[in-house]
Formats: structure tokens, C-alpha cells, sequence
């Protein structure tokens, strides 16, 4: 049953490796989040993985703080990009105002 833990143990390492990858090369902040979560889930199931496999309970708590931690990366992203839109918005009704000729 060792074996086959590690095996998978191994397959979630390439999965990472693929993830970093894809953090690595982007190419926009949408795909590098899709990516981070990816890492984040894939580092919790590696870590229950070891844990159950080498009786290390202490790598439970680890695999539960990381998945928290993920939680809260992608509520900073969402955050950040949400405030980016609306200042998009409010430039772009800003220049469309200037735009106008005056009224006389």
C-alpha cells in the first residue's frame, strides 16, 4: 500500500512541476491564479498523501493551513482585480466626459 501512495505521491509532484511551470510562463494574472490554486490543491492532496502513507499526523495541520492560505490568495486576487476594473471604468467615464463638446 506504501508503494502505491508513493507513486501517487510522485504523480502529484509532476503535477506541480506542471503548475509551476504554467505560473512561470503565465501569460496573464487569470491563468497564473488558475495555476497557484492548482499548486495549492495539489500541495494539500501531496501532504495528505504523505501523511497517511508515513503516519505523519503533524503534515495534516500542514495540509490544512495551506489550503487556508489558498483561500485567502485567491480572495486578494479577486480583490485586486475587481478594484482594477473599477478604476478602468471610472478613467474611461472620465475621458468619455472630456470628450464632449461643451454646451452653449
Amino acid at each position: 500500500m506504501t508503494v502505491v501512495l508513493l507513486g501517487v505521491a510522485a504523480f502529484l509532484l509532476l503535477t506541480l512541476l506542471l503548475a509551476l511551470i504554467r505560473i512561470w510562463r503565465g501569460p496573464e494574472a487569470a491563468d497564473r491564479m488558475l495555476a497557484s490554486q492548482l499548486f495549492g490543491t495539489t500541495g494539500v492532496a501531496l501532504l495528505l498523501v504523505l501523511a497517511y502513507a508515513h503516519s505523519w499526523p503533524a503534515l495534516m495541520d500542514v495540509a490544512l493551513i495551506l489550503a487556508v492560505l489558498s483561500v485567502l490568495a485567491v480572495a486578494a486576487f479577486v480583490t485586486r482585480v475587481v478594484r482594477i476594473d473599477r478604476e478602468d471604468t471610472a478613467e474611461e467615464s472620465g475621458n468619455a466626459e472630456s470628450r464632449e463638446e461643451p454646451h452653449v
